[in-house]
């Protein structure tokens, strides 16, 4: 926060306006070739955003323009107080789906009641992201497994498509409809199918499809957009707007962002807290991951805690100037970096190249049909599947595709829901796996000169020294698990009375795992043995001195790297035993065998005497 000075005269500290104003941190990156470079990337971000923030809009249940709202003044300030040179926020699709079902249950979409919890909405949800980046909170994304958020991803697309079924066929189906019955009343009315308007959204989903195919240099939701009005047009003309049924958008205002107040009353705070959670840990994923991504392409470092705080400052302005929840745009963002974007400024000059395109183009919005928006829809709900990721998946693992297929379903069922159920899946199998280490008898190795310990396979074992290797962390949920295996290695070879544990694959004990270890330890003594460590790391051995549990386990059963455990354990082996073992697999067990060989009585021959 203070920075030293050395400078005769000069404070010996100085505030370091950066960590207010993180802006700051990239001025020097400024240039006049910068600049146009960010210019021309703003430009393009401008253009793309104009059909997706009216598809968005109309997906949260929202009028289309706060879709354009959304992608103003909060992408302003998510760039200017993020850590990313090319994220670029503004609404998205799985935020706006996830808007549309968390208020569509409180208040008719569109309506100013419905307006108003999503402003309340956006407002928390800016709050929440404030206070989890001030707390240093940004590690809390690592939770959401990329396999969770492939299947909310795929199951809001199919909501997408859902929401969009009755103006791409023409059919009756109330809007907020469920997943699962807005396929069954389609099915019902399959004979109903308004032909009209399923040509004009096929006409814009085919020229969107090629363009994107074989020109793919070319705004292909624009071109779509236009080839499928156009065609609306023809229609309407010749036939009549009575005889077609292809309903228009209607023209959006234009010009800047209207202010705006939240509901601060506390029903409304009440019924959007829960949601705002929801889309407070969807918003800051979508955010962090997509920074994160191009960052490993552009070479930059990201600040996840200051991903958290642009983010909530970003909401909590936006809810002031009729914005609706916004995050990164993994569109937006990757077309922010393929056009050579140098500075976030690239993303504030999107902000304005918007509002300019907006007070030219908006009256133009009165010939965008509805069919037209749902092609488009259809085809942003087709791009959102990673089926390729999808696939691996299936072909990997099977409780990851588990995990995928609940997260999916889920969020057909309760979006709000499906997601967190994905999360509480995914980590109870992490835990699962976890709670289950690897315990594995071993030997050492032939070589001489090796310190490493390998299988045991078909080879010979100490009948006096069991040696296992450990690599899992031993906390409450893996002690049972420990506990059976070492009883059954004591079943099956109940002779040995020292247990040597290979002991570098252990990270982390708790206080559960230490008492399992004390008590192991004190098994081991009343049969005369010891329980000991090779390898074992400071950390976990310093856990262990701290609880007292050393006491137990004894220091001197603490092996280092490059030791013996063998041959320190050798004198306090049963040494009958090793007078019949045939193995000698020790150095010290070979160097005693000759020692007693030596030893023995000799008799003198006949020839001896001589």
């Amino acid at each position: 926060m203070y920075a030293a000075h050395t400078r005769k005269g000069a404070p010996r500290f100085a505030f370091d306006w950066s960590r207010l104003f993180p802006f700051l941190r990239w001025r020097d990156r400024v240039t006049r070739a910068n600049t146009r470079d960010d210019a021309m990337a703003g430009l393009t971000g401008a253009l793309i955003v104009l059909p997706q923030g009216v598809a968005f809009a109309i997906i949260a249940g929202l009028p289309p323009e706060y879709g354009l709202y959304a992608a103003m003044m909060p992408a302003i300030v998510a760039a200017l107080f993020g850590s990313s040179w090319h994220l670029v926020s503004g609404p998205t699709t799985a935020i706006s789906i996830a808007v549309f079902a968390s208020v569509s249950p409180y208040a008719p979409p569109g309506s100013p009641e419905f307006i108003s919890l999503v402003l309340t909405l956006t407002f928390l949800t800016g709050v929440f992201q404030l206070a989890l980046g001030l707390a240093r909170m940004g590690v809390l994304v690592n939770f959401i497994s990329h396999t969770v958020v492939i299947g909310f991803t795929a199951g809001a697309a199919l909501l997408i498509a859902g929401s969009q079924i009755k103006n791409f066929f023409g059919v009756d189906i109330p809007r907020g409809t469920p997943f699962f019955q807005t396929l069954e009343l389609f099915a019902l009315q399959v004979g109903s199918i308004n032909y009209y308007v399923l040509a004009v959204s096929l006409t814009t989903l085919g020229v969107g499809i090629l363009t994107k195919r074989y020109v793919p240099k070319l705004p292909y939701m624009i071109v779509g957009m236009v080839a499928g009005s156009l065609f609306a047009v023809g229609l309407n003309t010749a036939y009549g707007v009575e005889v077609t049924q292809v309903l228009t958008v209607g023209a959006l205002p234009s010009g800047l962002p209207p202010l705006s107040a939240p509901d601060f009353s506390f029903h409304s705070l009440s019924q959007m807290l829960f949601p705002a959670l929801i889309i407070t840990m969807l918003a800051l994923t979508e955010a962090v991951s997509i920074s994160r991504a191009i960052a490993t392409r552009s070479g930059q470092h990201i600040d996840g805690n200051q991903e958290f705080i642009g983010q909530g400052l970003s909401n909590l302005v936006g809810s002031f100037f009729s914005g609706y929840a916004a995050s990164g745009s993994f569109n937006r963002s990757g077309v922010n970096y393929a056009a050579d974007a140098k500075t976030p400024l690239a993303a504030v000059y999107a902000s304005l190249f918007l509002v300019v395109i907006l007070l030219l183009v908006a009256p133009l919005a009165s010939y965008l049909p509805n069919a037209t928006m749902a092609g488009i829809l259809f085809l942003v709900a087709w791009g959102l599947i990673d089926f390729h990721h999808i696939g691996q998946l299936f072909r990997i693992s099977r409780q990851e595709s588990v995990v995928l297929w609940v997260t999916l379903i889920g969020t057909l069922i309760d979006l709000e829901k499906g997601i967190f159920f994905g999360i509480a899946l995914s980590l109870v199998l992490y835990l699962h796996r976890t709670s289950r280490p690897t315990l594995e008898v071993v030997v050492p190795d032939s070589d001489p000169n090796s310190y490493h310990y390998v299988p045991v396979g078909d080879r010979a074992e100490c009948p006096q020294v069991k040696m296992v290797r450990l690599n899992g962390s031993i906390f409450f949920g893996a002690v049972a698990y420990l506990q059976q295996q070492l009883q059954e290695i004591e079943e099956q070879d109940p002779g040995h009375k020292h247990l040597l544990v290979m002991a570098s694959g252990i990270n982390f004990i708790d206080l559960a795992g230490a008492e399992f270890l004390a008590e192991t330890a004190r098994r081991y003594a009343r049969k005369g043995g010891s329980l000991g460590f090779y390898r074992m790391k400071d950390s976990v051995a310093e856990t262990l001195r701290k609880g007292g549990f050393m006491k137990d386990i004894g220091e001197h059963n603490l092996y280092p790297a490059r030791s013996r455990p063998a041959e320190a354990l050798f004198p306090r082996l049963d040494k009958s035993i090793c007078t019949d073992c045939p193995h000698r697999l020790f150095p010290s067990c070979q160097t005693a065998s000759r020692q007693a060989e030596t030893l023995q009585p000799h008799h003198a021959t006949e020839e001896d005497r001589s």
